[in-house]
């Protein structure tokens, strides 16, 4: 029953977060996207956690696995944002 309440909360947030993301204008999007890369921060400190725990070794591998996936995901986040602001930047100079 625990796998159909986990199925279902699954399913509606990717429902809300693609009804949510397409109706964002694109001068809210830089700021946003800050957010996401502050918020992916916090799940690379959870991927650290789990990573170093003393359990076995597939939780082990798993807490690796979101390390690399979490930090792909902040630096290209963060790459993303700094070409996003650098077109706002004056021409001139």
């Amino acid at each position: 029953m625990e796998l159909v309440y986990l199925t279902f909360i699954l399913v509606l947030s990717i429902f809300l977060g693609f009804e949510l993301i397409s109706k964002v204008p694109a001068t809210l999007h830089t700021p946003l996207m800050s957010g996401a890369n502050a918020i992916s921060g916090i799940t690379l400190a959870g991927a650290f956690l789990a990573a170093g725990a003393s359990s076995p070794e597939m939780a082990s591998w798993l807490g690796g696995a979101a390390v690399t996936f979490a930090t792909i995901n902040v630096v290209g986040g963060y790459l993303v944002t700094d070409r996003m602001l650098g077109m706002f930047k004056s021409k001139r100079g």
